[in-house]
């Protein structure tokens, strides 16, 4: 039980807060559980990274079909000031690049859906590289990943929630 001015814990039947003085009238109510920003907030940042991570996909997909497609058929049919020979490669090269960070994103979401160990550091991880290459959606899940599982509070109920799902 608490005291309804400080918080501070009291006993039954106690007449006055022993920390704050204040007089305890009536029944002493116990203080409702309060959830921690880990708990309120790692199944919306689960679900934002699937999202994002899907939309990411879609792009990457779609620029390797132009890549591997489109500019090799505007190469070939000798359009002058059609694209240059090293664009296929470049394009090709950053789609498997997007489709590899939408996997990690995936892995990520998952796991924090799922309150695996792993999975903090990894959405972590994702959720930097994310402030710089999918700007604004990206910087934006990055940063609100950051404020949701950063703290070294964050850390230990991160811990507590995956470890009481593996009991």
């Amino acid at each position: 039980m608490f005291c309804d001015g400080c918080g501070a814990a009291v006993q039954p039947g106690q007449a006055f807060c022993s920390k704050c003085g204040k007089q305890i009238v009536g029944p002493v109510s116990l203080m409702q559980h309060r959830a921690g920003r880990v708990q309120e907030h790692f199944r919306l940042v689960g679900l934002l990274w699937l999202a994002l991570s899907a939309f990411t996909t879609i792009g990457g997909v779609i620029l390797y079909v132009i890549a591997n497609t489109l500019l090799v058929h505007l190469r070939r049919g000798g359009i002058e000031g059609g694209p240059p020979a090293f664009l296929t490669p470049l394009l090709s090269t950053v789609a498997i690049l997007l489709l590899a960070k939408a996997a990690c994103g995936f892995i990520a979401g998952w796991g924090l859906l799922q309150r695996e160990p792993w999975a903090r550091v990894l959405v972590l991880v994702v959720a930097f590289v994310s402030l710089f290459t999918n700007i604004p959606f990206g910087t934006a899940l990055g940063i609100y990943t950051m404020w949701v599982l950063l703290p070294a509070e964050s850390e230990q109920e991160y811990e507590a929630m995956a470890e009481a799902r593996a009991a």
